[in-house]
């Protein structure tokens, strides 16, 4: 009997799962049809850029720095043993741009403003602020979603050109402690193994990781019930599943990646 109840529900979970998915992917398509009708919000949409990217520089900043200091580090006596030093930045490069600060970059990202996107919609859906606009006539889709959406799937990527930056000044420090390297030789051995393949597929999927943020944590805010708690519902929903899906897109990408190279 307990089996039974157990299968039960699953069965409902699962259900429920592709349910809301054909809705996100529904309301995904609502979004881009918007965003290309009538006139376009500017002046929202350069205001969620601004407060986007600056929500989130000072946490990519000290995030990628660390991690190319820690991965150089670490990287280096393995290479020394090897006797392939000189490959150390190359091999932190590509590692960096290729896959960690995507994915990183993504994650930090939902966490910080894909968790604020979904707790601010979710606020003014159980406080009547968008049936409010919605009677004075203002499309609360065109005006509060579809620029957050279209900021964040511009931001990701500019984010992420900034971590890779900040990354490459933290491995230069990390190729520096107990060890003499000069920033122009340390340049030639990192981009001597960097080519193009490494870095369009890499900046190509950030503006998905960036799509899919937007879209998700705008879903989950603009359909928020149950007051206050449905509100921090609604952005630890959109944090974990906008985190759910970086990976699986990650995955995809790297698939479609070694096609074709």
């Amino acid at each position: 009997m307990e089996n039974q109840d157990t299968g039960t529900r699953f069965e409902t979970r699962l259900q429920q799962f592709f349910w809301e998915l054909a809705d996100t992917t529904r309301f995904a398509g609502r979004v881009i049809r918007v965003t290309f009708r009538g006139r376009y919000e500017w002046t929202e949409f350069r205001r969620q850029c601004y407060v986007i990217g600056l929500k989130t520089l000072g946490l990519i900043s000290i995030t990628t720095f660390i991690m190319g200091l820690v991965l150089t580090i670490q990287t280096r006596p393995v290479m020394a043993d090897l006797g392939a030093d000189a490959w150390v930045p190359g091999v932190i490069m590509v590692a960096i741009i290729r896959e960690i600060s995507p994915v990183i970059g993504a994650l930090i990202f939902a966490g910080k403003v894909g968790s604020g996107i979904g707790a601010e919609l979710g606020s003014m859906r159980v406080t009547d602020q968008i049936d409010a606009m919605e009677v004075s006539g203002t499309n609360p889709l065109k005006y509060l979603v579809a620029t957050r959406v279209l900021a964040t799937t511009l931001m990701v990527p500019l984010l992420v050109f900034y971590g890779d930056g900040v990354a490459f000044i933290g491995s230069f420090a990390g190729m520096n402690i107990g060890y003499s390297i000069s920033l122009k030789l340390f340049l030639t051995q990192a981009l001597d193994q960097l080519i193009y393949l490494d870095v369009i597929p890499a900046t190509i999927k950030t503006f998905f990781f960036g799509f899919a943020i937007g879209v998700i944590s705008c879903y989950k805010g603009y359909y928020t019930t149950g007051g206050t708690q449905g509100v921090g519902s609604a952005a630890n929903s959109a944090v974990v599943i906008s985190s759910v899906v970086i990976f699986i897109l990650d995955l995809i990408a790297v698939q479609i990646t070694e096609i074709i190279i």
